[in-house]
């Protein structure tokens, strides 16, 4: 069979779905890939894919820019002809669906988190909505990845429960992402690894460790992420500067591979608004990091309040910063015991090998 894979970037096809692309390869299926062209691109191509070059602007709702993208996906199954497309990320995910259905291609559709879009009001959303019914009572399948997302989904938009299921998020590798033994920091690390948004918690973030630091804890604090301030919600690079400057964060703009600096720290935090699952929670867990995030929608499926880490209310630096400051207060002995914890989880609930199995099973069952 040949499978086609579309999200909006090459950088996550590669990261994300490369197991799942091993698979399908190992059986004998073959994959092209349709996302922009960036630096992942070639590593795709190295992994045995094809690939099809496509424009897509994550964000904005221009009509003639969006006309234009659902042409070009057109086109590219037109030539392509696959037999199951797998679709990633909103626009994917409602173009994917209705070009295919122009072919009669069965499509999958993961809706990895609800995205921006449905923590606003008023047009937008509005407008989101109304293409997400229009495009998915086209498709063949949707995933969701927490039981809150597709409840919250399927109120909105009026498609039929029966072809939605769920997964454990994108899954994690857990032989690749597990423990390693280093040095005991001189002070203990926190570090929160997301896209710099305002929707992740970023400015919370920065207002618990302003509190942290007139309580004198003394602590270290990461940032790992990149700036694009292009995006609506995005932090500003001024902004991002005089934090630096303040020393009030250790900023790295990006890693290629984020395991040396998940090892490094000492419990991974996540303060977002809400989450798919949160594959950063997932990869510090199964290497053996506590974990602090926001009681919200995706967080609160990967994290156990007191057994892998700590939830604490959304939007309310007070309440991270307390959380932050209660990790701080425990032993060693109860460090250890979170830490075990978290990446016995993810081992038993979130490996990778649950979710590529499912997406198996379902491409045999559509082609």
């Amino acid at each position: 069979m040949k499978i086609a894979i579309a999200i909006n970037t090459s950088w996550n096809i590669y990261n994300f779905r490369k197991g799942l692309i091993h698979k399908l390869l190992e059986r004998g299926d073959s994959v092209v890939a349709i996302a922009p062209k960036d630096e992942y691109t070639d590593k795709l191509v190295d992994l045995g894919c094809s690939f099809r070059h496509i424009d897509v602007k994550a964000s904005g709702l221009n009509p003639l820019e969006e006309f234009r993208f659902l042409l070009a996906f057109k086109k590219i199954l037109k030539e392509e002809k696959p037999d199951v497309l797998l679709t990633y990320t909103i626009k994917p995910n409602i173009y994917g669906s209705i070009a295919a259905k122009s072919f009669n291609i069965p499509c999958i559709c993961n809706v990895s988190g609800l995205g921006t879009v449905f923590l606003w009001k008023g047009s937008v959303k509005t407008i989101a909505v109304g293409l997400y019914n229009y495009a998915f009572s086209r498709t063949s399948w949707i995933f969701f990845q927490n039981g809150d997302d597709q409840k919250d989904f399927l109120e909105a938009v009026n498609i039929d429960p029966g072809k939605t299921d769920l997964l454990p998020g994108s899954g994690v590798n857990t032989e690749i992402f597990k423990p390693v033994k280093v040095d005991r920091n001189p002070k203990p690390v926190f570090l929160v690894i997301a896209r710099l948004l305002i929707d992740k918690g970023i400015y919370e973030y920065i207002e618990a460790i302003k509190i942290l630091h007139k309580k004198g804890v003394n602590a270290e604090f990461r940032l790992i992420g990149g700036l694009d301030e292009s995006h609506s919600r995005s932090v500003k690079k001024a902004e991002l500067a005089e934090w630096i400057d303040q020393g009030l964060i250790d900023y790295t703009p990006h890693l290629t591979d984020v395991r040396d600096a998940i090892a490094l720290a000492d419990v991974m935090v996540l303060p977002s608004y809400r989450e798919g699952t949160p594959r950063t929670l997932l990869e510090g867990a199964a290497m053996g990091k506590p974990l602090i995030a926001t009681d919200v929608p995706g967080c609160k499926h990967v994290l156990i309040d007191g057994e892998n880490g700590f939830l604490c209310k959304v939007k309310s630096p007070a309440d991270l910063a307390a959380k932050m400051k209660l990790f701080l207060a425990l032993n060693e002995n109860e460090r250890a015991v979170m830490s075990q914890n978290a990446r016995k989880s993810v081992i038993e609930r979130f490996d990778e090998n649950l979710v590529i199995d499912k997406y198996l099973g379902k491409i045999d069952e559509l082609s």
